[in-house]
């Protein structure tokens, strides 16, 4: 039954992740490409508004509170909320985007899609589509991360 309880929050946390993510990438896309930020400014404010948009959904839908145990103090949540995803969301992310960008240089491996995209009508150079495309792949590193951490100290009763 406890399994079971914990596959469906991972279920749910997994959902309001991808509006998560949805928040995170669109703001740092568009400080990327809107107001040309540095790449690391762009993660630092995603991560800023998409981990209050996932405090507020992590408490409505996923991390519940028993009626029969200690309520919560809200702040106190909010507060270990920003330092999870601190730890994930901008410690990890960054190691991971130096990793991605400087240290394997993705980009090397992403001329073909970039050429093909221009054949489209679509320039993205393959610096700008590896800046567009490592954020998803941390997420297969930072989302089961997360949810631990989150399970079992942000929201812990």
């Amino acid at each position: 039954m406890k399994q079971k309880k914990t596959f469906i929050q991972f279920i749910k946390f997994g959902l309001v992740g991808i509006g998560n993510t949805l928040v995170s990438y669109t703001v740092y896309s568009l400080c990327y490409y809107l107001l040309h930020a540095n790449v690391h400014v762009c993660n630092i404010m995603g991560f800023i508004l998409s981990v209050l948009f996932a405090y507020v959904m992590q408490s409505r839908f996923v991390f519940k509170e028993n009626e029969d145990a200690e309520h919560r103090v809200w702040w106190k949540v909010l507060m270990k909320t920003y330092v999870s995803y601190a730890f994930t969301g901008l410690i990890l992310t960054e190691v991971l985007l130096v990793l991605w960008l400087d240290v394997i240089n993705i980009s090397t491996y992403l001329k073909p899609i970039s050429e093909w995209l221009l054949s489209k009508g679509m320039n993205m150079s393959p610096q700008n589509l590896a800046v567009s495309i490592a954020p998803f792949i941390n997420l297969i590193f930072t989302i089961p991360i997360n949810f631990i951490i989150n399970k079992f100290w942000a929201y812990r009763h």
